[in-house]
């Protein structure tokens, strides 16, 4: 029986992740699928918090996917918000694969990319399907310019999106400029704006993407979706509960999903039930449940670990096709009963 242990370095798993965006996505929805029919376990997060540090937490996801994947595992990450005021990404992580044969761990893949993925993923399904399986839209906004927002809107342009205008607004000073010169596409926008404040963009947009580090909700004022538009709401906290349940609501996991002061959750507390879910992501591809455009259309993703272990399990699949996976001999050495 072999015992053997690799690592996929973040180098190796970005450049077999945007060789093929396409592939990504189908593994998210196949894992959104197979978590509807119930042919996944994925418990509740674990957040490791700090009094002394009360803006940063460490994650712990861990799931089992059966399927095609047929593995379990943990994510592991970390959320610092200040890292962004020093120039790098606030999160950070790792991905522990599972064999479910013998339950040893048969890899440990770098995973702040795959979680980046599995999210934008995740928010190019929903606004696809939502938007009535049209890549189109007349404007996209985005509050919150940081890496998140970057993965989910190049992965709408890899698949083929067509957007007249994009506005952008950042309450950092001067990262909406920075995601306007080096990430927006130009040749594919009629026009790119830098907004003054998230009002703005709410206003012009068709689809918004809410990517913020916001730990309250900033968005109160009703009029401001008054247009009715898709709101990606990925950061989960952004939006007042009462705006909530004057909307459409679609989610990835109802139980999941009513935790951690989410929007949702807060709404569940304001109403005192969760009759406003309209449905999940899954049970909407599969027709269980209907949006309209007489209402706003919140997708409230709260992130399930059986996403991480669809993408990264395929991720690994294809680094040990490519060779490119790092083998550790003996890091399981004392093997005898």
């Amino acid at each position: 029986m072999s015992f053997d242990f690799s690592i996929i370095t973040g180098k190796t798993i970005h450049r077999l992740l945007w060789e093929n965006i396409a592939e990504c996505v189908h593994r998210v929805e196949a894992a959104y699928l197979a978590h509807e029919d119930k042919q996944t376990l994925n418990p509740d997060s674990y957040f490791l918090r700090f009094p002394d540090m009360p803006k940063n937490r460490i994650i712990a996801l861990p799931a089992s996917l059966g399927g095609e994947a047929d593995v379990a595992g943990i994510k592991w990450i970390s959320s610092w918000p200040d890292n962004a005021r020093k120039g790098f990404p606030r999160a950070s992580a790792v991905l522990i694969l599972n064999d479910l044969q013998t339950g040893y761990p048969f890899a440990c893949l770098e995973s702040s990319i795959i979680s980046a993925a599995r999210t934008a993923g995740s928010a190019a399904l929903a606004a696809y399907w939502l938007n009535g399986r049209q890549r189109r839209t007349r404007t996209l906004g985005i509050v919150g310019t940081g890496l998140i927002a970057r993965y989910i809107y190049t992965f709408l342009l890899q698949l083929g999106w067509e957007m007249e205008s994009v506005h952008l607004y950042d309450i950092a000073p001067g990262e909406a400029e920075r995601f306007a010169t080096e990430v927006c596409r130009k040749e594919r926008h009629k026009s790119i704006h830098v907004e003054p404040d998230h009002a703005q963009v709410l206003r012009a947009s068709d689809i918004v993407l809410l990517a913020t580090v916001a730990p309250a909700p900033y968005i109160h004022d009703a009029g401001l979706l008054a247009h009715n538009p898709i709101v990606l709401n990925i950061s989960l906290r952004d939006v007042a509960p009462e705006l909530v349940l004057q909307s459409h609501n679609i989610v990835d996991d109802v139980e999941h999903v009513m935790k951690a002061a989410t929007s949702p959750h807060l709404a569940e507390k304001l109403s005192g039930g969760r009759a406003f879910v309209t449905g999940t992501l899954a049970g909407f591809i599969q027709g269980k449940c209907q949006v309209d455009r007489t209402r706003p259309i919140l997708f409230s993703p709260f992130g399930l670990g059986v996403l991480d272990l669809a993408v990264g399990k395929w991720l690994y699949d294809r680094a040990m096709e490519t060779g490119e996976a790092i083998h550790v001999p003996d890091f399981f050495f004392e093997m005898k009963r």
